[in-house]
């Protein structure tokens, strides 16, 4: 058994497909084949079966924290004689590039905004936190993009600070996969949700992951419960370069796209180019950043080949 197996018994309770499917209960299934199909990411199969074996008991435990952390905000509304501040549940979901954090973003969302004691979920991608892109190339970090420097942290930290103290209106930035930057003037209104979903790579780090000292709030501080997304990482290889060359027959194809210049890439050059941007940007990244923060997640879901989960790990 190698040190990481032994720091995860130590840490987590170790669930199969088949015992994590059976915490389900009678949790009904509220996804329909049509609407699975829209929140699926791209080179993604998930199926209404992976929804239900891992999904609805994962939305079930999560209701479950959720309602205890509304039974506690009663006692202290009844404690305080005041209402405690209108402050959102907030999850955040971590992984590597390309191991799908997305899809489970949404599929989250989606289930548990049909929970009648927490209607209101909002979903947020730190995308949107990312430098613009002419700042990026101004400090030399366009090879550095998804790194934790490339992103503007006050700027998130102060955002999550203000979802959190309850204010009635956030503005979160959107982000352009096609333009590959910010966009400019749009933004994604954020009003006192009951849970808010934040989903990025870098989302689980803390002041002992930066060589600089600062007494400043990450933004983990702020989360109440954490979920990373794992995978071995050829698997995450693969589907990295099976993602870019779908990107390259759809989005790469848009006039307006940043990567568009990809999009009459022979096979071989479109495999030549991604497996490149894998070794030399990705992985460094997942290695030196995002990995190491792994066992902070309260829970890790383990994904195997066609990005089907085998195993789910709880934090004790």
């Amino acid at each position: 058994m190698n040190s990481t197996s032994t720091l995860q018994n130590a840490l987590y309770y170790t669930f199969t497909r088949d015992k994590w499917s059976k915490l389900r209960k009678a949790v009904p299934l509220t996804l329909s084949e049509t609407e699975l199909t829209r929140l699926r990411g791209m080179n993604e199969q998930l199926s209404l079966a992976e929804v239900t074996d891992i999904y609805l008991p994962l939305s079930r435990l999560l209701n479950l924290i959720v309602g205890a952390k509304q039974q506690r905000n009663l006692v202290l509304e009844q404690f305080l004689d005041q209402k405690p501040d209108q402050s959102p549940y907030i999850i955040s979901i971590s992984g590597s590039v390309a191991v799908g954090k997305s899809t489970t973003a949404r599929i989250l969302q989606a289930l548990l905004q049909h929970w009648p004691e927490h209607p209101k979920v909002d979903l947020v991608t730190t995308d949107g936190f990312l430098y613009p892109l002419a700042d990026l190339k101004r400090k030399g970090l366009m090879k550095r993009k998804g790194f934790p420097e490339s992103y503007d942290v006050k700027m998130l930290s102060q955002f999550i600070s203000a979802v959190k103290a309850g204010q009635k209106e956030v503005l979160a930035p959107l982000y352009s996969h096609i333009t590959y930057d910010r966009r400019h003037d749009e933004h994604q209104p954020v009003r006192q949700p009951d849970i808010l979903i934040l989903e990025g790579l870098n989302v689980l780090q803390t002041g002992m992951d930066t060589l600089v000292h600062s007494t400043a709030p990450f933004v983990s501080d702020f989360v109440d419960f954490s979920i990373y997304v794992d995978a071995p990482e050829p698997l995450l290889k693969q589907w990295y370069m099976q993602r870019f060359l779908q990107f390259r027959q759809s989005a790469f194809i848009n006039p307006d796209s940043y990567f568009n210049h990809y999009s009459n890439l022979t096979d071989d050059e479109a495999n030549a180019i991604a497996g490149n941007i894998w070794d030399t940007i990705n992985a460094p990244n997942l290695k030196l950043n995002i990995q190491p923060t792994r066992e902070r997640a309260h829970l890790i879901l383990q994904k195997g080949p066609n990005h089907t989960m085998e195993k789910v790990l709880l934090q004790k």
